[in-house]
C-alpha cells in the first residue's frame, strides 16, 4: 500500500458522447459524466461528489434517472456491456444492482429508462442485434426481449408516463410503440418511417408523443399514428403537414436532437446553439412557439461564432419547473431560468454557464504557480485557461498572463538544445540549474540550463519515453515509458524497474518530501506508489479519466494532485496519509496576495471607482431628500388616519351600548321561555315512563311463548335433518357419480374447441400476411369469413356458457342441502372456474383479433385517402410541365454561348496557373541561392569563432605569463634564483618551433594578411545586411501575393459552385422534361385551368437566371484584369497556393 491516498476533491470537464449526459437530482443538483466518474454538483454551494465508475470499463454510453429521482442507472461498455444502478439517496451512493443481457452477446446499451414507478427499467443495446431488454431491476429478472430493428441506430427509448407495460422506440426510419402482454413486448402501432431520421422524443401525455427529425421537423402522434408536424423554424403551412418537402438539404435544417416536456409544453433543440420553447394553444391540443434561448459567445475564444456552433445534446428540466439546463457536444454546460425568460419578453434570452467554460479538445500542458494557487491548461481547442485549485473557478483571461511572462519567453528562446527527436516531457531542478528531458528515441537527457551542454544521457531504444520527474535532491530520476515500466535512473544508470502488469504509464509525478510517486496510465487511471519504491508490486489504483492520462503536477506545498486527460478534464486530488490527515509540510507557504493587471486596467478601475463614489453621493443627498418628503407625507397621512380612528371609536362605543341593552332584554326573555320549556319536558317526560313499563310487560308474554314454540320446532326438525341426512348420503353418491361424467365429456369438447381455436388463429395469421401482399380485395372477403367464423364461435360459446349457468344452478341448490358434506363439490367448482377462465380467454383473443381487423380498415383508408392527395396533387404538378418544357427549352439556348464564354476563361485560367508554377520555379531558384548564401555566412562564422577562441587562448597565455613574472620579481635581489626562474620560464613557454616561426614571420605578410581580413569583415557584414534586407522585402511581397491569389482563387471557387448549382437545376428541368413527355397531350389541355401562376413562376426563374449570368459575367471580366496586373507586377513566390476548384 501506498503512503499517501488521494482522493478526488474537483473536476472541471464534462463527458461527451454519453446519451442522456445531464441530469436533475433535485431542485439545486445535478448529475453528469466527467472522466471516469458521475458527478453530482450542487448549484447553490458550487461544491461536487463523486460515483466512480468500474474498473477497467472502456467507455460509458447512456444514463438514466428514476422517475422518484432516487436511482441512477449507468450503462458501459466493456467486453460484456453493463447497466449499473445507484441508490442516489445512499450518502455514498452505494451500488444497488449490475445488469447483463444473459446469455445473450451484448457490447454495448446506447440508451435506457426508468419506468413511471421506478420499478421496471428497459435498455437498448447495440449493433448489429439491436435488441431491446425490459428488466425488473429489483430482482434481477429479465421479463422480454425483442429485436427492434435491423438496421439501426436507434436514438431513444422511454416508457409512457402513465403505463409501466407501453414502450417507444425511436431512430432512423423507425417509430414503434411496444406493449408488454403475456409475457413478451408486441409492436400495437404500424407506422412507415422510412424517409425521417428520428433524433428524439418526448411523452406529452398517455397517448400523445411528439418527435423531432434531423430536417427540424416536429412529429406528433397520437396512439401510434401520426397526426401532424410542426417546425422549429418557423409556422407550418397546411401543405407542409401532409408531406414534407422531400428536396431540402438536412445539413442546412436545424437538428432537433432534444425534447424535454414540462406542464405548459416542451423545450426542443433548434440546431446549433439554439433552444426554442413551445407552449400548448387552446385550438386542438397544438403548440406554438414562443421563445428562443440562444448559447452566449464563449470569452475564452476569439472568434464568438465557435460557441454558437455547438450541438444541443441533452435538455432537462428541474423538478419545480424552475431552470432549464443544456449540454453540447463540445463539453459544455448551460442553464437558465425559465421564470427570467418568460419575464425578458422583448430581449434575446440567452443561456449562462452552469459552472465555468470547460476545454472541448485534448488537454496537452499544464503547469502551476508558485507564489498563486493558480494553474494553467492548454488544449487543442486553441485555448489557454487559468483555475484556482482552492475556490474552484475559472480565472481572468489569458492577456495579462502573456504580458507579464513576455519578457521570460525571449530568456528561454536564448538557449538551443539541439535533439532531433520528439520531446514528450521535460523537468527542471529545484534551483532551476538544470533540465531533464526525455523523447520519443528512448533517450533521457541532462542539460546544464547556463551553458546548454549536455551533462549526461541514459539511452534505452526499446523503450519511448512519455514523462518523467526528479526526486526532491535532484539526484534521482523516474521515467515511465511504452514498455509499461517505472524506472528509477540515477547517474545515468538504471538502478531499479518496477512493471505495471498490463498498463502503459503516460505520465509521472513526485511529492516534494519525497514520500510517494503518482503516475498516469492509458486507462485513465491514477497510482500512487511509496517511495522508496517497495520490492514487490503494491500501489493503490483510483479511477480518474476516461482516456490516457496526459499530464499531472503537485502543488509546492504537497496538498494538491492535478491530473488532465485527453477525454478534456481536468481533475483535482487532495493528498492525505491513511488517518485522512493532511500531508505535514516542511515549511508553511503563503500565496501572495498581489494580482496581474496592466495600467490602464487600472487605470480604468480607479476611475470607474471614482465615478462610483461620486454616484454613492448622489444617491445619498437623493435619499434623503426623498426620505423627508416621505416622512411629511407619513405624518399627515397618520394625522388623518389618527382622526377618522378616533371617530369611528366613538361611533362604536355608542354602537356597543345599544347591543348591551339589547342583550339584557334577551336574556330576560330566554329565562322565562326554559321555565316553560323544563316543565313541558318533565311532563312528557313522566307520560312517556308509563307507556313504556306497559310495553314491556307484552313483550315479556310474547317471547315466553315464542320460546315454547321454539322448543318444539327445534325437536321436529331434528327428525327431518335425520331422515335427510340418511338420504343424502344415497343422492350424493348417484349425483357424483353424474356430474364426473359430464366433467369429463366437457374436457374433451373444450379440448377440441382450444384446438381449433389455434388451428383458426393460425390460419388467421397466415391470412393478415396475404392480405398485406394482395390488398384491399383480399381483405374484404377474408373478413367477410371470419366474421362468419366468428359468429359460430361466439353461438357455441352462448351454448356452453347456457349449459354452465344450468349446471350452477344445480349445483347451488344440493349446497343449500348439502352444507356440511359439500368438500368433493367444491373440487367441481374449482375446476368449473378454470373451464370459464379459459373460455373467458378464448373471448378475449377473439376481441383483440376484432381490434386488429378494425386498426387494418383504418389503416386502409388512410392510405385510400394519402393515394386520391398525390394523384390530385399529381395532377396539379403536371399542369406545369409543358410551360417547363419550353422555358427548357430557351434556357438551353441561352446558356449555351455563355458555356462556351466559361470555357474560354477557363483556358485562361490554366494559363494564369502555368504562369503562376513559372513564379514558383524562380521563387525556389530564389531560394536555393539564399541557402548557398546562408552556407557561405555559417563557414564565416564558423572561422570567426575560431579565431576568438585563438584570441581567447592568446589572453590566457598572457595572464600566466603574467603571473609567473610577478614571481619572478620576487627574487629581483637574489640574482641566482632570479636566472633559475627567468630560465625555467622561457623553457615553460618559449618552444624551438615557435622561435623558427617568430624568426621567419615577415612584418609585410602580418600586415597584408589583417588588411585581407578586415575587407572579408566589412564584406561579410554588408553581404548580411543586405541579404536581411532582400529577405524582409520578398516576404513581403510573397504574404501580399499569396494573400490576393487565395481571394481571387476563393472568387473563382464560389463563381464555379454557382455555375455548378445552375447546372443542377437544368439537369433537373432535362429530368422533369423527360418525365413529363408521355403525358405531353394531357399537359397541353390542362395548362389552360391556371395559366397565371405558371407564367409568373417561369418570370421569375428567368429573372433571376438572367441575374445571376450577368453578375458572373461582369466578376469574371474583374478578375481577369485583376490577374493580368497581377502576372506583371507580382514577383516569384514559394508558397502554394490551395487548389482550384473544378
Amino acid at each position: 500500500m501506498a503512503a499517501v491516498v488521494a482522493q478526488s476533491h474537483h473536476i472541471f470537464g464534462l463527458r461527451t458522447g454519453v446519451n442522456n449526459n445531464l441530469l436533475f437530482f433535485d431542485e439545486h443538483t445535478v448529475v453528469f459524466p466527467c472522466g471516469n466518474n458521475c458527478v453530482r454538483y450542487d448549484l447553490d454551494q458550487a461544491c461536487q461528489s463523486f460515483i466512480p465508475g468500474t474498473e477497467r470499463s472502456q467507455s460509458m454510453q447512456a444514463m438514466a434517472i428514476s422517475a422518484n429521482r432516487r436511482y441512477l442507472a449507468v450503462a458501459e461498455h466493456k467486453e460484456k456491456a453493463t447497466i449499473t444502478i445507484y441508490d442516489l439517496q445512499h450518502e455514498q451512493s452505494r451500488r444497488r444492482k449490475v445488469l447483463t443481457g444473459g446469455e445473450l452477446p451484448v457490447r454495448e446499451f446506447v440508451c435506457m429508462a426508468f419506468s413511471p414507478d421506478s420499478k421496471y427499467l428497459i435498455g437498448q443495446a447495440g449493433g448489429p442485434e439491436w435488441t431491446l431488454f425490459y428488466w425488473v431491476w429489483e430482482k434481477h429478472k429479465i421479463m422480454a426481449t425483442v429485436k427492434t430493428t435491423s438496421t439501426g441506430p436507434i436514438h431513444q427509448v422511454s416508457f409512457s408516463p402513465q403505463d409501466n407495460m407501453q414502450i417507444c422506440v425511436s431512430g432512423n426510419g423507425l417509430f414503434k410503440i411496444f406493449r408488454y402482454t403475456e409475457g413478451a413486448l408486441k409492436q400495437t402501432n404500424s407506422v412507415k418511417m422510412e424517409q425521417h431520421n428520428i433524433l428524439s422524443h418526448a411523452w406529452m401525455s398517455k397517448e400523445r408523443i411528439i418527435a423531432g427529425t434531423e430536417t427540424g421537423r416536429l412529429l406528433v402522434f397520437e396512439s401510434g399514428d401520426q397526426r401532424g408536424s410542426l417546425s422549429v423554424t418557423s409556422k407550418p403551412s397546411t401543405q407542409e403537414r401532409k408531406s414534407e418537402d422531400t428536396s431540402s438539404s438536412p445539413a442546412l435544417l436545424p437538428r432537433v436532437t432534444a425534447i424535454s416536456p414540462y406542464s405548459k409544453g416542451f423545450a426542443c433543440s433548434a440546431g446549433p446553439g439554439t433552444v426554442c420553447l413551445f407552449e400548448k394553444t387552446e385550438e386542438k391540443d397544438s403548440y406554438k412557439k414562443t421563445r428562443e434561448i440562444k448559447i452566449p459567445p464563449d470569452p475564452c475564444f476569439n472568434d464568438p461564432t465557435q460557441a454558437e456552433q455547438q450541438e444541443i445534446s441533452t435538455l432537462c428540466i428541474s423538478p419545480s419547473e424552475e431552470t432549464l439546463a443544456a449540454s453540447t457536444d463540445r463539453g459544455q454546460l448551460y442553464h437558465i431560468t425559465l421564470s427570467s425568460v418568460e419575464m425578458s419578453r422583448g430581449e434575446q434570452a440567452q443561456f449562462e454557464f452552469l459552472s465555468h467554460s470547460f476545454h472541448s479538445g485534448i488537454i496537452t500542458g499544464l503547469s502551476i504557480c508558485m507564489r498563486k494557487p493558480l494553474i494553467a491548461t492548454c488544449s487543442l481547442d486553441h485555448s489557454v485557461r487559468i483555475w484556482n485549485f482552492e475556490t474552484k473557478v475559472k480565472h481572468f483571461r489569458l492577456i495579462t498572463v502573456r504580458l507579464d511572462f513576455q519578457s521570460l519567453i525571449q530568456i528561454y528562446s536564448k538557449l538551443s538544445l539541439d535533439w532531433s527527436p520528439q520531446v514528450r516531457s521535460m523537468a527542471w531542478s529545484a534551483d532551476d540549474s538544470r533540465l531533464v528531458s526525455c523523447g520519443m528515441d528512448g533517450a533521457v537527457y541532462e542539460w546544464n540550463a547556463l551553458s546548454g551542454k549536455r551533462e549526461s544521457e541514459s539511452v534505452l531504444k526499446t523503450c519511448s519515453y512519455t514523462g518523467l520527474t526528479l526526486s526532491p535532491d535532484n539526484k534521482t530520476i523516474f521515467a515511465v515509458g511504452s514498455d509499461c515500466t517505472l524506472k528509477e535512473i540515477q547517474d545515468c544508470q538504471i538502478l531499479r524497474e518496477m512493471a505495471s502488469d498490463d498498463a502503459a504509464y503516460t505520465t509521472i509525478a513526485m511529492t516534494h518530501s519525497g514520500r510517494a510517486l503518482f503516475t498516469g496510465t492509458a486507462f485513465g487511471t491514477v497510482r500512487a506508489i511509496k517511495y522508496p519504491l517497495p520490492l514487490q508490486k503494491d500501489w493503490t489504483e483510483y479511477q480518474a479519466h476516461s482516456a490516457p492520462i496526459t499530464k499531472m503536477v503537485v502543488t509546492f506545498d504537497d496538498q494538491f494532485l492535478l491530473t488532465v486527460s485527453e477525454d478534456g478534464c481536468l481533475l483535482i486530488w487532495k493528498i492525505i496519509d491513511k488517518e485522512g490527515r493532511a500531508l505535514k509540510r516542511e515549511k508553511e507557504m503563503s500565496y501572495a496576495e498581489e494580482i496581474l493587471i496592466t495600467k490602464s486596467d487600472l487605470e480604468e478601475k480607479n476611475q470607474f471607482m471614482l465615478e462610483l463614489k461620486t454616484r454613492v453621493d448622489e444617491l445619498k443627498m437623493e435619499n434623503e431628500y426623498q426620505l423627508r418628503l416621505k416622512d411629511m407625507n407619513y405624518n399627515e397621512k397618520i394625522r388623518e388616519l389618527t382622526e377618522e380612528f378616533i371617530q369611528q371609536i366613538e361611533s362604536l362605543k355608542t354602537e356597543n351600548q345599544v347591543l348591551k341593552t339589547e342583550k339584557e332584554k334577551q336574556a330576560v326573555t330566554h329565562k322565562e321561555a326554559l321555565s316553560e320549556v323544563l316543565k313541558k319536558h318533565g311532563k312528557e317526560q313522566q307520560d312517556l315512563e308509563s307507556n313504556n313499563n306497559q310495553k314491556l310487560m307484552l313483550e315479556y308474554d310474547k317471547y315466553h311463548e315464542l320460546q315454547l314454540k321454539s322448543q318444539q320446532m327445534q325437536e321436529s326438525y331434528e327428525e327431518k335433518l335425520q331422515q335427510l341426512e340418511d338420504s343424502k348420503v344415497h343422492a350424493l353418491e348417484k349425483l357424483t357419480q353424474f356430474y364426473e361424467a359430464k366433467i369429463q365429456e366437457k374436457v374433451s369438447a373444450l379440448g377440441q374447441c382450444q384446438d381449433e381455436t389455434r388451428q383458426q388463429l393460425r390460419e388467421f395469421e397466415e391470412t393478415i400476411k396475404l392480405t398485406e401482399e394482395d390488398g384491399d380485395r383480399e381483405l374484404q372477403d377474408i373478413r367477410i369469413r371470419y366474421e362468419n367464423k366468428l359468429r359460430k364461435e361466439k353461438e357455441t360459446n352462448n351454448k356452453h356458457e347456457d349449459e354452465i349457468r344450468v349446471m350452477k344452478k344445480k349445483h347451488d341448490s344440493l349446497q343449500r342441502e348439502l352444507k356440511n358434506k359439500d368438500l368433493e363439490i367444491d373440487k367441481l367448482k374449482l375446476e368449473q372456474n378454470k373451464l370459464e377462465g379459459i373460455i373467458k380467454s378464448l373471448e378475449k383473443d377473439i376481441l383483440v383479433l376484432k381490434r386488429e381487423v378494425q386498426k387494418r380498415d383504418v389503416t386502409i383508408n388512410d392510405k385510400e385517402k394519402n393515394i386520391y392527395d398525390l394523384n390530385s396533387k399529381n395532377q396539379e404538378l403536371e399542369k406545369f410541365k409543358f410551360v417547363l418544357d419550353y422555358k427548357i427549352t430557351e434556357l438551353k439556348k441561352q446558356i449555351e454561348p455563355r458555356e462556351n464564354v466559361i470555357k474560354e476563361m477557363k483556358e485562361q485560367t490554366q494559363e494564369m496557373e502555368g504562369e503562376l508554377a513559372q513564379f514558383q520555379q524562380k521563387n525556389t531558384q530564389l531560394e536555393l541561392t539564399i541557402a548557398d548564401l546562408k552556407l557561405k555566412l555559417k563557414a564565416t562564422d564558423k572561422e570567426m569563432h575560431k579565431e576568438m577562441q585563438r584570441v581567447r587562448n592568446v589572453e590566457a597565455l598572457v595572464r600566466r605569463i603574467k603571473t609567473d613574472l610577478h614571481n619572478c620579481v620576487g627574487f629581483i635581489q637574489e640574482p641566482k634564483k632570479l636566472k633559475d626562474s627567468i630560465r625555467t620560464l622561457y623553457e615553460r613557454y618559449v618552444q624551438q618551433s615557435d622561435v623558427v616561426e617568430i624568426v621567419g614571420v615577415d612584418a609585410d605578410i602580418q600586415r597584408e594578411n589583417s588588411r585581407q581580413k578586415e575587407h572579408l569583415e566589412r564584406n561579410v557584414a554588408s553581404l548580411k545586411r543586405k541579404l536581411s534586407n532582400d529577405t524582409n522585402v520578398h516576404q513581403a511581397y510573397k504574404v501580399k501575393t499569396m494573400k490576393e491569389n487565395a481571394f481571387l482563387i476563393k472568387e473563382i471557387n464560389d463563381l464555379r459552385k454557382e455555375l455548378r448549382l445552375i447546372r443542377a437545376q437544368l439537369h433537373n428541368y432535362e429530368t422533369q422534361e423527360g418525365l413529363s413527355k408521355k403525358n405531353k397531350c394531357k399537359s397541353a389541355t390542362n395548362i389552360n385551368s391556371k395559366p397565371e401562376s405558371g407564367s409568373i413562376w417561369s418570370l421569375k426563374f428567368e429573372e433571376e437566371a438572367e441575374r445571376i449570368i450577368q453578375f458572373q459575367r461582369v466578376e469574371i471580366q474583374r478578375l481577369r484584369q485583376e490577374l493580368q496586373n497581377l502576372a506583371l507586377s507580382t514577383p516569384s513566390s514559394s508558397t502554394k497556393l490551395p487548389t482550384i476548384i473544378t
